[in-house]
């Protein structure tokens, strides 16, 4: 059997704006999907007939990654993450099969983030008719802090480069990390689920309608760009208490998108009370908030007081690894 761990991933930064060209800040958590491959009798995942056309992320790795044409697999899939709520939760499942499956094929060769990131990001844009940003597989792949953007950005280290053919044109981005301080044991984020869900397509249209709109409201595009390099600077610095000034900043220019909702609102005012920080992460409309902490337990309580439920992580957990058996 082979066995495979990959993390889902929040933002801490840069939000919308990364998808004119500025940068994103996202962060690897502890939670994530689990996968593990053997040979069976019959194509099975999760204990029922594999039907491809449903899975199209495990289909793509599967059949034109790795052109596998062996015996059939037991595939199991176990998630703690919530699902379709910002959290990468299809590319933590494609990163983890990718890694599964070379285990299981090549298990004398080690696991290379980076062509997994890679895979991750061909299997995401195949499920989503051709578009998808390289940000959750490329932090799940790697662990820690990641920056996406149109460049290298300042204070950074370049991993690689990544691009891809969309209906609207041909993508680049620029795949950095950031060497966060060791020091940082006290540093945690709880994430606040409102339960409510909303397609990152719909949220990304919104706000270019609103953009169209309100031509003045590009200006926020730009505040996130430097709150979001700010923010990085912080980071570099293991300053958390500006880490955390950074993503209220961060959180009030998406409120003025339009892209917050009452729930979130909710739970992010709730976590303040007992954070250096908090914001909601991802599309918006729905899904989650992230909040900064030094007092994890009592945030995650606030936060389920309020109508969350939470998860409590590491800030920027380790990338995607093999599992003992």
């Amino acid at each position: 059997m082979a066995r495979a761990f990959a993390p889902g991933k929040c933002i801490l930064f840069g939000e919308h704006a990364v998808v004119y060209g500025h940068p994103a800040v996202a962060v690897a958590i502890d939670n994530g999907v689990e996968v593990s491959i053997e040979e069976s009798e019959r194509w099975t995942l999760e204990g029922l007939p594999f039907d491809s056309s449903r899975h199209p992320h495990i289909s793509h790795i599967i059949d034109e990654v790795f052109q596998y044409d062996g015996p059939s697999l037991k595939m199991e899939v176990k998630s703690s993450l919530f699902s379709s709520a910002g959290l990468g939760s299809s590319a933590a499942l494609s990163n983890a099969m990718g890694a599964a499956l070379h285990s299981h094929l090549k298990p004398e060769r080690p696991l290379d983030p980076i062509e997994l990131a890679r895979m991750g990001h061909s299997a995401e844009a195949r499920a989503q008719q051709g578009r998808a940003s390289p940000t959750d597989t490329a932090t799940s792949a790697l662990g820690g802090c990641v920056v996406v953007s149109g460049e290298q950005i300042e204070g950074t280290r370049h991993v690689f480069d990544a691009s891809l053919t969309t209906p609207e044109g041909e993508r680049e981005w620029s795949i950095n990390v950031v060497d966060l301080p060791e020091d940082l044991e006290e540093a945690w984020l709880v994430i606040g689920y409102t339960g409510d869900t909303s397609p990152t397509g719909k949220m990304v249209a919104g706000v270019a309608s609103l953009l169209k709109e309100e031509p003045g409201l590009e200006a926020e595009m730009s505040a996130i760009d430097r709150i979001t390099r700010a923010g990085l600077t912080a980071l570099s610095a293991g300053n958390l208490e500006a880490v955390g000034m950074a993503m209220d900043a961060c959180h009030e220019r998406l409120q003025r998108l339009g892209v917050s909702s009452p729930a979130l609102e909710g739970l992010v005012e709730a976590a303040r009370q007992h954070a250096l920080g908090a914001k909601l992460t991802g599309a918006g409309g729905g899904g989650c908030m992230v909040a900064l902490t030094k007092n994890p337990k009592r945030v995650a309580e606030v936060i389920e007081i309020a109508g969350g439920r939470p998860l409590i992580s590491r800030l920027g957990a380790p990338g995607v690894h093999l599992l003992e058996n």
